[in-house]
């Protein structure tokens, strides 16, 4: 697989398996505890607890090797003498005749400065060049509107289907309140 040609004025390349420490560093900043309230994608309000695991980001990249998966990640440094530390990430799935989209992470000290935009644009571009898809799919927590407004504005529409949340599933944080389920957004490419 090649790596993505991306003009959105980021750089992005796909994540090895040395990279999975940064990234779930990066990953539980974004979303969980008092470091993700410095940026607007927190769910620190809904959720507890980790986002992901070691175990988790170790098994989709190990498992991307075989070309239906992608962990894009956009380095935040530049300094090859230092070691890896990442701006932005997001993970990738081809099913059958579309492309799941998940885990779209920006670091929260650099949020609101188009860096998101251009993620999900190079991951659009990626998933249409790469797997030839032609749709783009995502869950988020219904709870979470100024999310899914911002996904909305990019093109996404809900599809009026709803997943239960896996509560009991510490894997993915522990919630804070009952009522908690995903929306599912997609998004027609080209």
């Amino acid at each position: 697989m090649s790596e993505p040609d991306v003009s959105h004025r980021i750089a992005l390349r796909i994540a090895k398996p040395a990279d999975v420490a940064a990234l779930h560093e990066l990953v539980n900043a974004a979303y969980r505890g008092d470091s993700s309230r410095i940026g607007w994608t927190t769910e620190a309000d809904l959720l507890g607890g980790q986002r992901t695991d070691h175990a988790a980001l170790g098994e989709f990249i190990a498992a991307a090797h075989g070309g239906d998966r992608a962990m894009l990640v956009c380095p935040a440094t530049s300094d090859s003498h230092a070691p890896e530390e990442f701006a932005a990430c997001v993970q990738l799935e081809r099913r059958a005749t579309d492309a799941y989209l998940g885990m779209l992470t920006v670091r929260p000290g650099l949020q609101s400065r188009g860096l998101g935009k251009a993620l999900l644009a190079g991951a659009e571009d990626f998933v249409a060049r790469e797997w030839r898809t032609k749709t783009v799919t995502m869950t988020v927590i219904a709870q979470r509107e100024e999310l899914i407004a911002w996904y909305l504005r990019r093109g996404y529409t809900r599809t009026g289907e709803t997943a239960p949340f896996p509560y009991g599933d510490l894997r993915f944080g522990e919630p804070k309140r009952p009522d908690l389920h995903f929306v599912l957004l997609q998004k027609a490419l080209g």
